[in-house]
């Protein structure tokens, strides 16, 4: 999950990253904000460009995720969380027993609210998952390096989205009959926004769930678990009626699938590219490739069996 180890110096950001980031527009110091998807198996890192608006980045093959589709609720269940999350300088660890890490926050307050437990889950190297999101060595040096620049940059926190699949409408519809698909809906919302206006959607907890871009009559909500109040100021009309057209789009994709089966969930996932290397070399051999740790990757044969293969 993520312990002290000797201590090292934490990794910097490249000249070839910098180099990458300059030519996209992105200044080392401009705000970041990381989006991940379990299903896809993939990170993804957002800077704010010339546009002032969050472009990507680099998107990252994710090595291993645990648990199913689904959030986080409990300590022990494996699951990797499914939220917004906001992540400042205190959170991250230099010197993570899985190379480096940052920690995500969970519970954050509507979790806690909710009564939801576990603690230390993390973005970190090494291929091993018990809740946390696992990338190489190599990924997460470089993931670390990059917001660690912006938090110093003057970025107060970043925010972390995390999604079990990326939220169109059709892959939505296609879990209709899940337990989740009500939570879901509202990770949507979110989605949706920075998907439209590609500025970080402000996050607010009030009535047992989240709530985007909204302000309120008397400020923030103080008790997630109490009806929203009054809001006191509209989004922009013209967003308003594309995230209404995105709800018709689900509508209609609602009507079109045909009822969800449920899926045989092993134990997370792989990004495919990872799965190929696994099945090619081996457990012990992957886990010497991607990380200097060597650790051992978590549970193999459940890696190999690809749940969602049929979903790509």
């Amino acid at each position: 999950m993520g312990l002290d180890s000797a201590n090292r110096a934490p990794p910097k950001l490249s000249s070839k990253v910098a180099a990458s980031m300059s030519a996209k527009g992105m200044k080392p110091e401009s705000p970041v904000l990381v989006r991940i998807f379990k299903q896809e198996s993939e990170l993804e890192v957002w800077k704010v460009d010339k546009t002032g608006n969050y472009a990507l980045f680099k998107s990252y093959p994710m090595c291993r995720w645990s648990g199913k589709l689904g959030p986080k609720t409990k300590s022990g269940d494996r699951q990797a969380p499914e939220g917004f999350y906001h992540v400042s300088a205190g959170m991250l660890n230099p010197n993570s027993q899985y190379y480096v890490s940052f920690n995500l926050g969970y519970p954050n307050r509507l979790e806690s609210a909710l009564g939801y437990t576990g603690e230390a889950l993390m973005v970190h190297g090494a291929c091993s998952s018990s809740g946390c999101y696992a990338m190489t060595d190599e990924q997460v040096g470089e993931i670390y390096a990059i917001v660690d620049r912006a938090l110093k940059g003057g970025q107060k926190q970043f925010q972390v989205q995390a999604y079990p699949f990326r939220m169109m409408a059709r892959n939505l519809a296609a879990y209709k009959n899940d337990p989740n698909f009500s939570f879901w809906k509202t990770l949507k919302e979110g989605y949706d926004s920075f998907e439209l206006t590609r500025q970080q959607p402000k996050v607010s907890v009030c009535g047992r769930r989240y709530v985007f871009n909204s302000e309120f009559a008397g400020g923030e909500p103080t008790d997630p678990l109490a009806s929203c109040p009054p809001v006191a100021a509209q989004l922009n009309p013209a967003l308003v009626a594309k995230l209404d057209a995105e709800q018709q789009k689900l509508s209609l994709a609602l009507n079109d699938a045909p009822a969800s089966a449920a899926t045989a969930y092993v134990d997370g996932g792989m990004h495919p590219s990872f799965r190929a290397i696994l099945k090619n070399n081996g457990a012990k051999s992957m886990a010497a490739k991607v990380s200097g740790t060597k650790y051992p990757i978590s549970r193999p044969e459940a890696a190999l069996a690809d749940p969602f293969a049929g979903a790509r």
